[in-house]
């Protein structure tokens, strides 16, 4: 856990938001516009959408230019496991698993396939927005 909040620190974190949206009131899309805002390179991934906030979004991580440091999963737990599966697949190492992602199943799959996982944290509170961001 602390390999992962001490990477939000970093500038050349990328984090890919899985489940990133622009319907309102969603989560995904609520995430994936603060990372933004604070200064990260975010990929959005959602298979049903094209865009999100204006955006390319991808339909899987394995679509994604380059491997992400962190894949953050705003997705019911069905789907996450599916994700995990997919993170596993590709080597992607470092998870967030969002308040509402996760379930028994989900966090023995995370540790099942060694990734290092936050899970019942919110990005969001832990990220702050990096150096480079300047806020008026």
């Amino acid at each position: 856990m602390e390999d992962l909040i001490a990477r939000l620190a970093d500038p050349a974190t990328t984090i890919a938001v899985v489940g990133a949206t622009d319907a309102p009131g969603k989560f995904g899309g609520r995430i994936y516009r603060d990372l933004k805002a604070k200064g990260f390179r975010v990929f959005a991934v959602n298979p049903g959408r094209d865009a999100v906030d204006g955006d390319r979004c991808y339909g899987s991580l394995a679509a994604l230019p380059e491997a992400p440091t962190i894949v953050d999963i705003v997705v019911p737990p069905a789907a996450a496991l599916g994700v995990l599966n997919e993170c596993a697949a590709l080597g992607l190492e470092r998870v967030w698993l969002q308040p509402g992602s996760e379930s028994a199943e989900v966090l023995a799959l995370a540790a099942a396939h060694g990734l290092a996982f936050v899970a019942g944290d919110c990005i969001m509170v832990r990220a702050r927005p990096l150096p480079s961001v300047r806020h008026a």
